[in-house]
């Protein structure tokens, strides 16, 4: 449906700090040469010495405080405690990173290590009023990715009654591109602004997303987190969880409606992107041309890739008429169209980049009648239709895919569900599925089975708990799942799928050479890319990065993290370890990977894999994120550039997009095995 019927006056998006710069400043077609980028974030304001000094005085006092406070390992202040360093962490990276991006900033440091200091008194008494605040709240919790803090915004209703039991809707809402969005200023914003949309009764939820990543990678995993921090504080009706977000924010809503379809209970994505490259072409006036892997690689974050998710979830949709990037939604319509399905696209008229006031009325109307039937819960939800590329988005109501024939073509399954009976009606590209259960006995019947079989199960108690029940395909009919496959063996299953970037989307530590390379030009090499990505991911990603020496090797480290391992079998004695389990042979003179011979003087190999020491997380060799620079200058390229591995030729040195000449790079088959056509 396209509404057009609005008055033409239009009022502004930009909210103070809530979009800091208009994304037609912050990119375009001169950001298209990688040879001359410009930093993001950008370079700061000189500070002047005397406040640089009260700063650096003020911090050190509340970041001794903090520590002091960590001491007795009192559960309650250590739950609370990243709610105060939240702000040093704000002063601290503005001062020491260069990051204050205007001298009115300097005054509001100084505000925020006051507020510190207030939250860290009241912790101290056991108190934390700020947890039965209403209004604009900001709290901060502590990612499981990196061990960093990180701050989101919150508007907890005015009609919210601490003592009471009711649930309440939670709207998030996901924040517009601004290469200044310092922690500073998005704390400083949250703390004025309730935001662009502030449903009566509802509390709005403000994810920082780790800074300008377009929600992406560690930033996606940022929503989660805050939602589950949210939730173990103020009660959250489930069934009323709304995704919302205007520009970058609008790109966000676009992928977590198609990728999370039943965690919401609508979706209002506003401008944005909707993928990477028609929108580069319209947008950048960029020629596009990926590798072939790139290119497969557009399945993880391509909504248009998978637009069929978006019949789990009611959309609205919002664009200005004369916006560029109304092209998302035209995009997102045109594909859903090809599979039988009509998006609701509200446009206001005559209006850019912004939303159009009686528009704004329009969707708020749409969006709450939506919000006011909830989201099926469980066996209510009585069909679902869900496509993936990929394991790392597996799950749709009360249906999970457990296996791909091949990853990074499209997987899909249309299933019903009616008292108990599931009813598979398409697998595509599928090799395993579990089905949740209401805690009663049900079946399941699957296509392509003989006439009037299924497979059932039984048992359950009356009312019991949600049960999972999984089944296998084996090329030619599926069977209950247990007891079949060899449970020892390698398979690509949800978050240890690849590629090399998914290993950044959950806990992973650094171990870095703690010996002279074998080679010294690739000892150079490493060396260098292991502090471009130490760098990198504090500025992208807005968490530090401390390396440990491999020759200090910790068990602990094995069990909880993905390793990350920088060197060579001689540099880093875990390499050298694990090197006999991984599907490479590396001398000092030669590496021999997939049936080719390279000069190990000046190659060196970067990939993902399962731990030998632990099958259940990856061991990484040589990368961090595979996004660059030059990639940073525009959202819609945040998106990963290199597979399950590949081999560099660092005789042609790192720039802005690659960390060399990539000579071989490839996907691993669904057994982490390799393939002879590297996957193409």
């Amino acid at each position: 449906m396209i509404l057009r019927r609005f008055a033409l006056a239009a009022i502004p998006f930009a909210i103070a700090l809530l979009v800091l710069q208009p994304a037609n400043s912050a990119d375009g077609p001169k950001d298209n040469q990688f040879e001359n980028v410009r930093p993001v974030p950008p370079k700061g304001v000189a500070v002047p010495a005397a406040d640089r000094e009260e700063l650096e005085v003020g911090l050190a006092a509340l970041q001794m405080g903090i520590e002091r406070s960590k001491l007795p390992k009192d559960p309650f202040v250590n739950e609370r405690i990243p709610d105060v360093e939240i702000y040093s962490k704000a002063v601290k990276y503005a001062l020491e990173y260069d990051e204050f991006f205007n001298v009115k900033e300097i005054a509001v440091a100084k505000t925020l290590l006051k507020q510190g200091n207030e939250r860290l008194a009241e912790l101290q008494k056991g108190e934390a009023s700020w947890e039965t605040k209403t209004g604009l709240v900001v709290r901060g919790y502590r990612s499981k990715i990196d061990g960093s803090v990180q701050p989101y915004g919150l508007v907890v209703p005015k009609e919210y009654d601490f003592a009471a039991k009711a649930p309440h809707r939670l709207d998030f809402w996901w924040h517009g591109r601004g290469e200044n969005l310092s922690e500073v200023n998005f704390i400083d914003g949250r703390q004025k602004s309730p935001g662009e949309f502030t449903p009566a009764g509802a509390f709005v939820l403000h994810p920082y997303g780790r800074y300008c990543n377009a929600n992406k990678f560690a930033g996606e995993i940022d929503t989660l987190e805050c939602l589950e921090h949210v939730k173990k504080h103020y009660r959250i009706d489930d069934s009323r969880v709304v995704a919302r977000g205007f520009s970058m924010g609008g790109a966000a809503c676009w992928q977590y409606a198609v990728h999370y379809p039943t965690l919401f209970c609508a979706a209002a994505p506003g401008a944005g992107f909707s993928e990477t490259p028609e929108f580069l072409k319209v947008f950048q006036n960029e020629k596009v041309e990926p590798t072939w892997y790139e290119k497969k690689l557009w399945g993880m974050y391509n909504c248009t890739d998978v637009a069929q998710n978006i019949f789990n979830i009611p959309t609205v949709a919002y664009s200005g008429e004369n916006d560029n990037q109304k092209q998302a939604a035209d995009v997102m319509a045109r594909e859903m169209k090809k599979l039988g399905m009509e998006l609701t696209h509200i446009i206001g008229p005559k209006t850019g980049h912004s939303y159009e006031k009686n528009a704004k009325i329009e969707l708020n109307k749409q969006i709450d009648a939506i919000v006011a039937k909830g989201l099926p819960i469980g066996p209510d939800r009585k069909e679902i239709k869900f496509t993936t590329y990929t394991l790392r988005y597996n799950e749709c109501a009360w249906l999970r895919i457990d296996g791909m024939a091949k990853h990074w073509e499209p997987a899909s399954v249309t299933a019903k569900v009616n008292n108990g009976r599931f009813t598979i009606v398409d697998a595509k590209n599928v090799t395993g599925i579990t089905l949740t259960s209401n805690g009663s006995d049900g079946s399941a019947v699957f296509p392509g089975q003989a006439a009037g079989v299924s497979l059932g199960w039984g048992g359950f108690p009356k009312n019991s708990e949600p049960k999972q029940v999984s089944f296998a395909f084996n090329g030619k009919e599926w069977t209950d799942a247990k007891g079949t496959g060899d449970k020892t063996a390698l398979a690509k299953i949800h978050g240890l799928q690849g590629p090399i970037d998914d290993a950044f989307m959950d806990s992973f530590v650094f171990y870095k050479p703690s010996k002279a390379p074998m080679n010294e030009t690739t000892g150079k090499w490493v060396d260098s890319e292991l502090n471009h990505a130490v760098k990198e991911w504090r500025k992208q990603f807005r968490g530090d990065i401390t390396p440990h020496s491999s020759s200090e090797f910790v068990w602990e480290d094995v069990e909880h993290n993905h390793m990350v391992l920088w060197g060579d079998p001689q540099s880093n004695p875990i390499i050298g370890k694990l090197l006999k389990d991984l599907p490479i042979k590396w001398t000092s003179e030669t590496i021999e990977f997939n049936g080719t011979t390279y000069d190990a003087k000046s190659h060196v190999p970067v990939m993902v894999f399962p731990n030998p020491l632990n099958p259940k997380k990856y061991v990484v060799l040589n990368s961090g994120f595979t996004f660059r620079e030059y990639d940073y200058l525009n959202n819609a390229r945040q998106v990963s550039k290199l597979p399950d591995y590949a081999i560099i030729d660092v005789n042609t040195p790192a720039n802005s997009r690659y960390p060399g000449k990539v000579v071989r790079a490839g996907f691993f088959d669904e057994s982490w095995k390799l393939q002879a056509n590297d996957g193409k």
